[in-house]
């Protein structure tokens, strides 16, 4: 059994790293929070725009048919397809990175055809050690996404699209279902699908002039509606990082908490058991000087 000093030592070492994962845990809570707070504050407006793609489709149904092209003329084996990987920039997060690095080389990696855009430090770094080709120029940070990235993302996948570098283009990404439960997904982004652009209500545009027209006028509202939902994606991925880092920092505390019960327990019978040696040792001094004596 480690003596008392010993044992303290390691207690002093457990607590020193429990601060640390219960300062960890706080930041995530405080970073998941806003990051809910930015993307509920963002939905209505991504919402208007997928309302105004399905007007104007009502409207006009062959408009923005090049968005919509499934080019079933090229065979599957001769496809190109992109993915957008959202990662974290780091780890500490449990099996977050791993899940969506997972469905990133099952999908991604099925054709050396394929594009590989990375989004996180993680992925990234994890690909290059591989030797797996990805976008050299695509590098950006998983920490506080915002719009601004979200528009250079989408206007660079769509570009690729329209040119016909690229005939399909897929995110994979944490979709975060509720505070407990994120699963990594892979949803398609190009091209379009019209079943899922359905306008409800009555459709005020039957009044509007388009300038210069209309198909104009949708194209240039697309890349909008791919940039929503990939700044969508983009803040769930970055709420599910900081839930699940949360609450492995979380597991992590309360393991240590449980740790530092055993070698408190530990630590006191050491110590009584020093106590009860110098004890005996007294006792046994006190004896033999008590027999010299006489």
């Amino acid at each position: 059994m480690a003596n008392s000093r010993e044992i303290q030592a390691r207690m002093k070492s457990i607590k020193d790293t429990m601060k640390i994962t219960n300062a960890m845990c706080m930041i995530s809570s405080s970073k998941l929070q806003k990051a809910r707070r930015d993307l509920k504050n963002t939905e209505p407006y991504f919402y208007a725009i997928q309302e105004s793609l399905a007007k104007i489709l009502d409207l006009s149904p062959d408009t923005g048919n090049e968005f919509f092209d499934k080019r079933e003329s090229i065979p599957a084996r001769e496809r190109k397809q992109g993915y957008i990987v959202v990662t974290a920039d780091k780890g500490m997060a449990g099996a977050y990175n791993h899940n969506v690095i997972k469905i990133a080389e099952k999908e991604a990696l099925s054709d050396n055809k394929n594009m590989l855009f990375v989004v996180g430090q993680v992925g990234r770094r994890y690909f290059e050690k591989k030797n797996i080709p990805i976008d050299i120029n695509f590098k950006y940070t998983a920490q506080n996404p915002n719009m601004n990235r979200a528009r250079i993302i989408s206007e660079k996948v769509v570009d690729l699209f329209r040119t016909g570098e690229l005939d399909e283009v897929y995110i994979v990404y944490t979709r975060m279902i509720n505070s407990v439960t994120f699963n990594a997904e892979i949803k398609q982004l190009l091209p379009l699908k019209r079943s899922k652009l359905e306008a409800d209500g009555k459709n005020n545009y039957q009044q509007c002039y388009f300038a210069p027209d209309i198909d104009t006028v949708f194209a240039n509202i697309v890349p909008n509606y791919v940039a929503g939902y990939v700044y969508g994606a983009l803040v769930e991925s970055y709420c599910s990082e900081h839930n699940a880092r949360m609450m492995a920092m979380q597991t992590a505390t309360d393991a240590a908490s449980d740790m530092l019960r055993g070698l408190s327990i530990e630590f006191n019978r050491a110590r009584q058991a020093a106590i009860t040696q110098e004890i005996t040792e007294v006792i046994a001094g006190s004896k033999a000087q008590k027999n010299k004596s006489e």
